[in-house]
């Protein structure tokens, strides 16, 4: 296959299995909050739902090797834990978040079918495709994401050039930190260490292809994803904007979304975002659940049943959560991402480092300080936050929920110091 043609089916793959449950209601939903902030608020969402996401797929394309690789300069053991943990959030967050979405903008205002019969055929339906897993890249990169990406470009454009006048005040008290935040929602940071797995071996079934060629591949196909992103978002946050007076108060994530494609599409609109729907979040669960199959593979000796297992388990689960609504999947997820979202960052930069910025002592110094320092904003999600204020008021940023940030930074930069000052002393 021609190079070229090669970077863009697994630019749009990456980009469809990216693109899932949050990519699509998010954006709208921070626009009509946004209001005049909407620039610093698209910025802080392209931090973490674009940029570290792209740079975790830059980072597998340099290690060509699972997400176990993210962490053993750590310690082995701390790999496999975290390794676990991330799949287990995974598959029982993000996973079952795709279906719930799916029933709640594709298949209810239809059909009127339960969220459990909707669940089950959904991850009936993903199993199918995680067990043929070898044509993953082909089938969503040529097919399914042409459509998704035609249908957001028409909500966009029409809404663009057929807007209300008014524009409401921004919600929002800071919103830079409000956007990075609701990046952390889109688990793309997750999902880059997780399907950055997952196309690291589908590379690998392609023989006779060169290590260097395969990461030029893989680095070009997560820019592709990456502009892909970059425009779609800022397109559904703009819109969210300019059609944010039309939206009531109370107006959840995926009313807003539907709201949106009928207001720009017309009634015919509903019908287009069932199909948006049904694909992208489609596409995403596919993801989740083969690379997690994957790991267990692996950690299992290459074991098929292992992996078989896992696809099973994986989808049991999906059928079990998927049911329930998607604000309630959303609020329960927010304690696990300010636990894990955090320590994912900082793999994802350590990782595409030149070696001598990023040795073990490095890993070991900046990931303890990350976890140190993101229990606070883990608890205040699980206990009553006003305990915390004494602890918070402390620590820099941490009122925002990124009191990490600044330690993690102080630790890199004074290891890496204290590194070169000793070498040359020595």
């Amino acid at each position: 296959m021609n190079k070229t043609k090669e970077v863009f089916i697994i630019g749009f793959a990456l980009f469809s299995m990216f693109f899932g449950a949050g990519n699509l209601i998010l954006p709208p939903f921070l626009g009509v909050q946004s209001g005049e902030s909407w620039s610093l608020v698209t910025l802080g969402f392209f931090v973490t739902a674009v940029i570290i996401p792209i740079i975790g797929i830059m980072a597998h394309a340099r290690l060509q090797g699972t997400m176990f690789d993210f962490g053993k300069k750590v310690s082995p053991t701390f790999s496999v834990v975290y390794c676990l943990i991330v799949y287990t959030i995974s598959i029982t967050l993000p996973a079952p978040r795709t279906a719930s979405v799916t029933h709640e903008m594709a298949i209810a205002p239809f059909l009127g079918a339960s969220s459990l019969l909707t669940s089950t055929i959904y991850f009936a339906l993903v199993f199918v495709f995680v067990m043929n897993r070898s044509r993953i890249l082909n089938v969503i990169g040529k097919f399914l994401t042409p459509f998704i990406i035609i249908i957001l470009l028409a909500v966009i454009f029409i809404g663009m050039t057929t807007t209300p006048e008014v524009i409401n005040p921004s919600t929002f008290k800071t919103p830079f930190v409000s956007g990075l935040l609701e990046g952390y929602q889109t688990f793309d940071a997750i999902g880059a260490v997780v399907i950055g797995g997952v196309l690291v071996i589908s590379m690998n079934f392609k023989k006779g292809t060169s290590f260097e060629i395969k990461k030029e591949i893989i680095t070009k196909a997560g820019i592709v994803a990456g502009i892909g992103l970059l425009i779609i978002y800022t397109g559904l946050i703009y819109n969210g904007v300019l059609f944010s007076n039309t939206f009531g108060e109370e107006a959840t994530r995926t009313e807003i979304l539907s709201s949106l494609s009928t207001q720009t599409l017309g009634n015919i609109g509903t019908t287009f975002l069932s199909v948006l729907v049904a694909l992208a979040c489609f596409t995403t669960g596919v993801g989740i659940i083969t690379g997690t199959a994957d790991y267990f593979k692996g950690l299992f000796n290459n074991s098929q049943k292992a992996y078989t297992i896992t696809a099973i388990i994986g989808c049991f689960l999906g059928i079990l959560i998927g049911q329930f609504d998607v604000h309630y999947i959303i609020v329960i997820a927010l304690p696990a991402l300010m636990f894990i979202y955090p320590i994912t960052i900082v793999l994802i930069l350590l990782n595409v480092l030149p070696e001598k910025f990023a040795s073990p002592t490095i890993f070991k110094s900046v990931v303890g300080v990350t976890f140190l320092f993101s229990i606070p904003d883990f608890l205040k999600f699980m206990i009553n936050p006003e305990s915390l204020t004494g602890i918070q008021s402390y620590i820099p940023f941490s009122e925002h929920s990124l009191g990490w940030v600044l330690p993690a930074l102080f630790i890199f930069i004074f290891v890496n110091v204290f590194k070169k000052f000793t070498t040359k002393a020595l």
